[in-house]
């Protein structure tokens, strides 16, 4: 009778045990992109949401924009922005998943470490009955005070088994919630993949429309090459970074103001009749307006350096500088002409874009260019592709070759 009544007491004991030595299995394969910081994952996952909304806004508006041009160019400008976009949404939507994964992850090995703090007692409990169980009910008679034993052992299990199934009710609610983040865990690799897959198909097709119009601008390269050459040139000249944008904003002032000057006065019927007086040249307004309306920032990743902020080098920030993923698409900041694209010393290659009213964007750090000088841009079209790890990249935005917050005008 004792040992029937011990040995239904250790399976109750050992079934917790069992319990309690569940872990969540890791069926799962490892995914492809690795996982975030603990401690970031959550900053992560709100920054990344609102940049998958924001992405997916300007896809839908730049898609309606295409379908309203009546011009093939801008229709196909207006395509090519929103595939970027979509883009853009792909990858906000993969950091979405690596963050709750990693927060999954980090939930269930706290989880797991709590439960096997909490299964070591009940072994050692189980470990004791199972030994109590094995010895014979005639060797406890024989023993001196083995029959006192065995009453006061089971007046002990007696009032310990109700102790022991009521402290175990909060571990069966922690064995469901780690069930719970089990399957969050399973969800968020599923959308990690369907993230990738959907972003390789997007890539895709952005690269199928830009061959399209790289056919059907193949009339113009002659003339782009001589601007590049002009540009790449500019660029040797320059002593730096900022003696380059200043060249090139030298350049774009004269143009504006050829562009300005009126046009030439037709021949008069009568010859000795006076020629009309010419009309008055106005020079071009300083950068006074905003700068487009369409200003965005290039890529999306976390802030490494405010404007304004000090450098290691000691000096302030003249734009923001960006921790984006490698191979981030990186879009234009706004519409505009293509002024330089090339690589240059130490900022790996780099996009600067003129604006109207004398305004100026700057992108540095980028693996990979999709644009070439004269390409006319609007806000969000390819530019090319970011380096990321340890290549930060930078946006700067100019009025009139000095630096301004970029902040104040992204919307």
């Amino acid at each position: 009778m004792r040992r029937r009544w011990i040995l239904t007491v250790t399976a109750a004991i050992l079934g917790i045990g069992a319990m309690l030595a569940v872990t969540m299995p890791a069926s799962e394969a490892a995914p492809a992109t690795a996982l975030l910081d603990p401690g970031d994952a959550q900053a992560a996952l709100v920054r990344a949401t609102r940049e998958s909304r924001l992405a997916e806004s300007r896809a839908a508006r730049l898609t309606s924009d295409a379908e309203a041009a009546t011009e093939a160019a801008q229709r196909t400008a207006n395509e090519t922005a929103a595939l970027a976009a979509r883009i853009q949404q792909a990858e906000a939507d993969i950091e979405i998943a690596r963050a709750r994964l990693t927060i999954a992850k980090d939930q269930r090995a706290r989880l797991t470490a709590r439960l096997a703090a909490k299964q070591a007692p009940t072994a050692r409990l189980a470990a004791a009955l199972q030994v109590a169980a094995r010895r014979p009910l005639a060797l406890s008679a024989l023993q001196p005070g083995s029959l006192k034993d065995v009453v006061h052992l089971r007046a002990v299990l007696a009032s310990a088994v109700p102790q022991i199934r009521a402290r175990t009710t909060a571990l069966r609610s922690e064995l469901d919630r780690g069930r719970a983040l089990e399957a969050q865990a399973a969800r968020a690799l599923g959308a990690l993949r369907d993230g990738e897959t959907a972003l390789r198909q997007r890539r895709t097709e952005l690269t199928a429309l830009e061959q399209q119009q790289r056919l059907a601008s193949r009339n113009a390269k002659g003339a782009a090459l001589r601007e590049a050459e002009r540009a790449l040139a500019l660029g040797e000249e320059a002593r730096d970074l900022d003696g380059l944008v200043d060249k090139l904003g030298q350049v774009a002032a004269l143009r504006r103001e050829l562009a300005a000057l009126p046009g030439p006065v037709l021949r008069p019927e009568d010859l000795r009749a006076a020629l009309p007086a010419a009309p008055a040249y106005t020079p071009p307004p300083l950068a006074s307006a905003p700068p487009p309306s369409d200003f965005q920032l290039p890529v999306q990743g976390r802030t490494l350096v405010g404007f304004g902020a000090k450098r290691e080098s000691g000096l302030a920030n003249a734009g923001l500088t960006l921790a984006p993923v490698k191979g981030a698409q990186v879009v234009a900041p706004g519409r505009g002409r293509v002024a330089f694209a090339g690589a240059y010393r130490g900022f790996g290659r780099i996009v600067i874009i003129e604006h109207d009213a004398g305004w100026t964007s700057l992108v540095t750090g980028l693996e990979r260019l999709d644009v070439a000088v004269g390409d006319r841009v609007i806000g969000g079209s390819p530019v090319g592709r970011a380096s990321g790890g340890v290549q930060p990249l930078t946006i700067e935005l100019r009025r009139d070759g000095k630096p301004v917050n970029p902040l104040q005008y992204v919307r």
